[in-house]
């Protein structure tokens, strides 16, 4: 029995899943940031008391701007648009809140792994830095916008 042929058909397999799979966490990670942002949106005075609590300059603004961040960027995950781009900032609120709201397990990620991955911003930071290294997928909007430009004018 050869191994490579089964070794290529594992690769073809995997590399079939690659696309639904990127679309999966995309979809539910968007909605799950969208949902997150909005909610900080419509409750700001609220959140901005939680950011005041957490000792953060400034905190209406910054409750202004990380749900805005969460709302707009969580949808442009979602929809594969601008997918790399919108990870950076993404990624940015997420260390803030590892930093401020979950700064004991930040500095668990080399003393107690479980405590820095079951933190709540891990699964959302998690997302994000695999759009970002692996992009949205072809099954995107950024991949329809790439298809209508590789497409030549009549």
């Amino acid at each position: 029995m050869q191994l490579r042929p089964l070794l290529a058909k594992l690769d073809a397999l995997a590399d079939f899943l690659q696309s639904p799979l990127l679309l999966v966490i995309r979809l539910y990670w968007g909605w799950q940031f969208a949902q997150t942002g909005w909610g900080k949106l419509t409750n700001l005075e609220r959140t901005a008391g939680y950011f005041e609590s957490l000792h953060i300059p400034m905190p209406k603004i910054n409750a202004l701007m990380a749900g805005t961040t969460e709302t707009l960027g969580g949808a442009l995950l979602a929809l594969g648009l601008f997918a790399r781009p919108a990870t950076v900032p993404l990624i940015f609120c997420m260390l803030v809140a590892y930093y401020t709201a979950d700064r004991e397990a930040l500095f668990a990620i080399t003393s107690d792994g479980d405590k820095f991955t079951g933190a709540t911003p891990f699964l959302f930071l998690f997302a994000c830095v695999i759009v970002l290294a692996f992009g949205p997928g072809k099954l995107s909007l950024d991949a329809l916008r790439g298809k209508a430009a590789a497409t030549p004018a009549k």
